[in-house]
């Protein structure tokens, strides 16, 4: 009895630090959106040849119904010097002939084509990126994924922040308005416990960045051995931002968001997204088998047991308004991340938001139940560490 008594003390315990670690994620998000994002910069004004000069490397594989939109944004950026390098794999890849329409339209645009990859490890991303690496010739490369669409002025925005103790700018990952709730669904885990997660890591120095649009000191990426280096890693990002970071160079947030606009979207292609990230982050960082007691509902049950065991409070009273004050936290967040009004209403946001949150336990598990992934066209089993092997059918 001794020892039960003991363990509920210590679950207890557990409740009341795990309450006040979630609201403080919650408030250092709400207040960084509301202080950082969509706040206008000022143009570049600097010579051009003080400019700094920047390679974009853009991965393509298949053709979706924004592609050609999304890609476009890029050949409009309002910025004096960049060019744009198209990687695409195959050469019967459709992104082909999309990117030779592009190039035919926009002839003094900087940008080239580049078909083929180089096998150098089992990431196809780096591997389709090597020969646009290679050819790059800025200090700065752009890396950024072909879901992703800009305004004329997001590079501008990016360079900024490249000051002088910054290796590597990123942006927040966040969801354009797109119609079907699949899409709803997206944009509010997007606005609401991604972001939370993201910005908290980042302002407490724990160094958390996607690849799905990082700028960063092509110099610095040399010095840890260049993409070569990360192409045994499916989450490739993480470990180029962690390399970057060792150097002893800062990470900086944009302040507009990297804005995804894929054409391809549905409620399962999110939760088998959601799943690989996870494995992902599992196989890089033993920490995140703790995820779960950080998502609103099983959060609440164990804080709202806390407050009974303690204060003697109705249980399911307090785990009914904390979820309450979590809902409204989370609506207020997603409004400043969107920076503008909802293209969806208040009901939609309730159904959405339900339905993220009753998912997130069963995506950990079903993370943890295959330690292998599908990404693009292959199949990869993890390795601890996060390292990987490519599992090729007989």
């Amino acid at each position: 009895m001794a020892v039960l008594e003991l363990a509920m003390q210590g679950l207890a315990i557990f409740g009341f630090i795990l309450f006040l670690v979630l609201w403080m994620m919650h408030l250092m998000s709400l207040i960084y959106v509301r202080l950082h994002l969509h706040r206008k910069r000022s143009e570049v004004k600097l010579p051009f040849s003080s400019v700094f000069g920047v390679s974009l490397l853009k991965p393509l594989k298949g053709v979706d119904p924004n592609l050609i939109s999304n890609l476009e944004t890029f050949f409009t950026l309002d910025y004096p010097k960049y060019e744009i390098l198209l990687c695409v794999q195959d050469l019967d890849d459709p992104a082909v002939d999309v990117c030779k329409k592009l190039l035919g339209k926009y002839p003094n645009v900087d940008a080239r084509l580049f078909i083929g990859g180089k096998k150098v490890g089992i990431n196809p991303k780096i591997n389709n990126l090597m020969p646009g690496y290679e050819g790059a010739k800025y200090g700065l490369v752009w890396i950024c994924d072909s879901g992703i669409k800009v305004k004329p002025d997001t590079l501008t925005d990016m360079t900024n922040q490249m000051t002088e103790k910054v290796g590597l700018v990123h942006g927040l990952p966040y969801v354009a308005d797109r119609p079907g709730f699949a899409a709803t669904l997206e944009q509010v885990y997007f606005g609401t416990s991604h972001p939370r997660s993201y910005i908290s890591a980042n302002v407490t120095g724990i160094k958390c960045v996607t690849g799905m649009s990082c700028l960063m000191r092509k110099d610095v990426l040399d010095q840890a051995g260049g993409l070569v280096a990360f192409a045994q890693y499916i989450a490739e990002d993480y470990f180029m931002a962690k390399a970057i970071a060792d150097r002893g160079w800062k990470f900086s947030m944009a302040t507009q968001v990297a804005m995804q606009n894929s054409g391809s979207y549905s409620i399962g292609q999110f939760q088998s997204r959601m799943i690989r990230w996870t494995k992902l982050r599992i196989n890089m960082l033993p920490g995140t088998v703790l995820e779960p007691v950080s998502e609103c509902f099983l959060a609440s049950l164990i804080i709202g047991w806390s407050a009974h065991y303690v204060f003697r409070w109705d249980m399911m009273v307090f785990f009914m308004c904390h979820c309450l004050a979590w809902f409204i936290s989370d609506y207020i967040q997603l409004t400043g991340v969107q920076g503008g009004p909802l293209c969806f209403s208040k009901l939609d946001f309730a159904v959405a938001w339900f339905i993220r949150e009753s998912m997130a336990v069963q995506i950990f598990l079903s993370a943890l139940w295959d330690p292998t992934i599908s990404w693009r066209t292959g199949r990869y089993r993890l390795r601890c560490g996060g390292t990987a092997e490519e599992i090729l059918d007989v």
